[in-house]
């Protein structure tokens, strides 16, 4: 695992498309896989993705105090409000705000809880407070099935008051 520097950041609100998942997500990138699959089986044929479509998954729940099947996550990607959707496909505007923000690249799905940690661990020793009022992120900056390693590169963006 490799992380960037860790900072505090103004995110802005994305419009979305997001299927929802409640239940237990912890080490079972099984179901993110589905997950994405059906985001992109929706949006791939109506022509949604390209280079600027940015991938993200919203964490409602601290793993350490909800019960495993009560935790929520929704798989997200950005689209334009002229975007409609249908079925299982779900259009919000996903609240940005002040966020402890890190890159991190990963080398497999088995680190992403100890980069949520090193973020934990910041806002801790910053004296800051996490705002379970809005969602927290991953930021997916690529494709870990087009990298040379498989490596997952994104930013971890936890809510901050």
């Amino acid at each position: 695992m490799k992380c960037g520097e860790i900072t505090v950041k103004e995110l802005e609100d994305q419009e979305v498309a997001y299927v929802s998942f409640k239940g237990d997500y912890m080490g079972n990138p099984e179901v993110f896989a589905k997950l994405f699959e059906k985001l992109c089986g929706w949006a791939g044929p109506k022509g949604l993705i390209n280079q600027d479509t940015k991938f993200r998954s919203a964490y409602y729940d601290d793993p350490q105090v909800t019960p495993p099947q009560d935790l929520r996550l929704d798989i997200c990607m950005s689209i334009n409000s002229e975007v409609q959707v249908d079925g299982e496909i779900i259009k919000a505007l996903m609240p940005g705000g002040k966020h402890v923000v890190m890159n991190a690249e990963l080398d497999g799905p088995q680190e992403y809880g100890p980069a949520w940690m090193k973020v934990v661990d910041y806002i801790k020793a910053n004296n800051l407070e996490i705002d379970a009022t809005r969602p927290s992120y991953e930021l997916y900056l690529n494709c870990p099935d087009e990298h040379p390693e498989k490596h997952h590169i994104l930013d971890v963006c936890m809510a901050v008051k």
